[in-house]
């Protein structure tokens, strides 16, 4: 069982204020591991915070009568919004002590968390910091493997790493409310594989008009409101 998609017409990255601004309104919490000495490589990281919205998606704990549901429904039922945090050293180990799933990629780790009230953040978080999460590959990305998942952004938009781990993390979610339950357990059981990576610029208009799931963002910060900013290039929605 799952949280089920919004309705056509009510999507919750919607630009234009909706009844979904009405309710209450929640954020996903995630939190990149940056250690001064070992910074994980930028491409890891979006993929691994994209995993983990995935794992935080699909456990066990976020479904039916699961400790999370009931954030978990709330959350989904107002703004998708996902905030990504960075920690090292003891915040990184505060963190680890909070309720949530740690997802590690090459380089990367992600601490995921049940969603929490936009004004109710638990004090170990709230105390992170927002920026700073700027990060590097140190070899450009291999080409996507596209028989596998592949998130594909906007090439036009410069996003620092923790808004595009947000945005990767946003592209996930859509694909997996499209995708069937059977579906969905293949995704899982394989463990995500997916890639996130920017698109030929030549390429993003055919990307953008081909009927897959499309994430415009809000608008909250750093880029406009309505901004396209991933494409979720699934296999079996293609």
């Amino acid at each position: 069982m799952s949280v089920d998609p919004p309705p056509p017409g009510d999507s919750p990255f919607r630009s234009e204020r909706t009844a979904r601004d009405e309710t209450r309104q929640f954020v996903l919490p995630l939190v990149v591991r940056i250690e001064r000495d070992a910074p994980p490589a930028r491409t890891d990281a979006l993929e691994t915070a994209a995993r983990a919205v995935l794992v935080m998606l699909s456990d066990h704990r976020s479904v039916g009568d699961g400790e999370w549901a009931q954030v978990m429904r709330d959350w989904q039922d107002s703004r998708i919004r996902k905030v990504v945090r960075r920690a090292r050293g003891a915040e990184w180990r505060r963190a680890e002590a909070l309720d949530g799933i740690t997802v590690s990629g090459k380089t990367a780790q992600v601490r995921v968390f049940p969603p929490v009230p936009l004004d109710g953040w638990p004090k170990d978080l709230a105390r992170l910091q927002v920026s700073g999460t700027d990060l590097d590959d140190l070899e450009p990305p291999v080409d996507a493997d596209t028989s596998t998942p592949v998130l594909w952004l906007n090439p036009e938009l410069d996003m620092s790493a923790g808004k595009a781990m947000a945005q990767a993390g946003h592209g996930a979610q859509l694909a997996w409310w499209d995708l069937s339950k059977e579906e969905r357990t293949a995704w899982r059981d394989a463990g995500f594989p997916l890639a996130v990576r920017g698109a030929d610029p030549a390429r993003w208009d055919e990307l953008t008009a081909g009927g897959l799931p499309l994430v415009r963002d809000a608008g909250f910060t750093e880029i406009a409101p309505g901004s396209a900013t991933v494409v979720a290039d699934h296999p079996a929605l293609r």
